[in-house]
């Protein structure tokens, strides 16, 4: 009888591969691109958006492919569920959390999906949105109202810069308004970021979450940046009522790996994985099931999917731990933020958007003026971006993300462990000449 294949380790994914450094000496910056397969020239400043994936992690989930086509029947019937449960743990240790609270789901989209298609409304229920709110969700949010009648949404305006305390003092305010204006027997929940896609900023969500508690509102946090850029995270501390995050973007994961954080107090609220599947206990099943949702249970076997994404955390962990760990590595991206940040604006001739003493608002991520004319229209707006993205990609090779917000152009930066410095100025070089040829083509007039 063949030998059962045991799952790569990260030293098995390692193999073939140059990884001596990380168990010597270990220099952030471009001495780490040898472990990533960006082309040549390409600058990554965009970590933000897609992740990117080590070399070792992308071996681990090539091995991972061969033991599963080694022996599929085994694969799927006696080793995954293992394999699966050994990775929500090793998760749910790094967010503080209980293994059983944590699943995984394609994308974050799919975790606030899973929430919000669950949850049976009510008529007078509210659903609290901000002006920021990453436009995936804010869809899915429209999309329970549309089809919902009973439903409303309420939006409350951020614009940035703005301080923690300010942010914390108006969304109370909002909350207030809200139950005011609502019948005592609605229901009110908050969909809340910690931190917001553009412009890249941390918020206070912590302390938002305990706002929600305190004023009966259920707290649905888009975590969607956090892991790998947020130290400390501890779900058991801040206790939210629902809270997913990507692993792909910060932590290295492969994409398509995102952890869905329910506590037990809530799973009975998530009837149905997104994808509903065997294990979906109908209550009019005969004899009925016994047991509760099975939210573990529904989200382990959404049909016969690549398991790999989700198995790659325990290679992206391994990986992070070799080359320093969570402190060092958001040690070094963070500064690096500041600085890179700081040689930006001054390269551009404008200012970093968290210019405050206490830099709460920056975790790994900086977001700078661009030197472009204030833009009111929307169709205008989507074409500078278009133009913008492709003039960096296509002429200067270089990534990062564009966006209007509180009457000013802005680009907002990933600093991440390939990153130095010198990267920020080639970027400020190369956006001077793209919004150059920008104010020529969209405002000659």
């Amino acid at each position: 009888m063949a030998p059962i294949l045991s799952l790569p380790t990260f030293a098995d994914a390692a193999k073939g591969i140059s990884v001596s450094p990380l168990t010597s000496n270990i220099s952030f910056g471009h001495s780490m691109l040898k472990y990533f397969s960006f082309e040549p020239g390409y600058i990554n400043l965009n970590n933000g958006s897609f992740g990117s994936l080590p070399k070792p992690v992308a071996e681990f989930c090539v091995q991972h492919a061969a033991r599963v086509e080694a022996n599929p029947d085994r694969y799927h019937r006696l080793e995954f569920a293992e394999l699966l449960t050994a990775a929500r743990a090793r998760v749910a240790r790094l967010i503080g959390a209980d293994t059983d609270e944590c699943v995984f789901v394609p994308s974050t989209t799919a975790g606030i999906n899973t929430i919000l298609r669950n949850i049976e409304w009510s008529s007078g229920d509210v659903i609290i949105k901000f002006s920021t709110t990453y436009q995936g969700v804010e869809r899915v949010a429209r999309y329970i109202a549309d089809t919902h009648s009973e439903v409303t949404l309420s939006t409350m305006e951020l614009t940035f810069p703005i301080s923690h305390q300010e942010i914390l003092k108006r969304f109370r305010e909002h909350v207030v308004g809200v139950k005011a204006s609502c019948q005592r027997s609605s229901r009110i929940y908050a969909i809340i970021d910690s931190v917001v896609s553009h412009p890249g900023v941390a918020l206070p969500w912590k302390k938002m979450t305990q706002l929600c508690r305190e004023e009966g509102v259920c707290s649905i946090i888009d975590a969607a940046h956090s892991i790998g850029q947020e130290i400390d995270i501890d779900l058991a501390s801040a206790q939210p009522d629902f809270w997913v995050s990507n692993c792909h973007k910060w932590l290295f994961a492969k994409r398509g790996s995102t952890v869905l954080y329910v506590p037990k107090r809530n799973q009975h609220i998530i009837k149905s994985a997104l994808v509903t599947s065997w294990d979906y206990p109908s209550p009019k099943d005969s004899p009925p099931a016994v047991y509760d949702t099975g939210f573990v249970l529904q989200h382990e076997w959404p049909g016969a999917i690549d398991f790999s994404p989700y198995l790659s955390v325990c290679a992206a962990m391994d990986f992070r731990e070799k080359i320093g760990g969570e402190q060092a590595i958001n040690e070094y991206c963070h500064k690096l933020a500041l600085e890179g940040g700081r040689r930006l604006a001054s390269v551009l001739g404008g200012c970093a958007l968290d210019e405050s003493p206490s830099t709460e608002l920056t975790l790994n991520m900086v977001n700078v003026q661009l030197p472009l004319p204030p833009t009111p229209s929307k169709e205008l707006r989507g074409k500078i971006e278009s133009f913008l993205e492709h003039e960096l990609l296509r002429t200067y090779n270089v990534s990062s993300v564009h966006f209007f917000h509180g009457g000013s152009w802005w680009v907002r930066c990933s600093a991440q462990i390939w990153n130095e410095v010198s990267d920020f100025e080639y970027l400020g070089n190369a956006l001077n000449k793209a919004c150059q040829e920008a104010r020529s083509k969209f405002f000659a007039d």
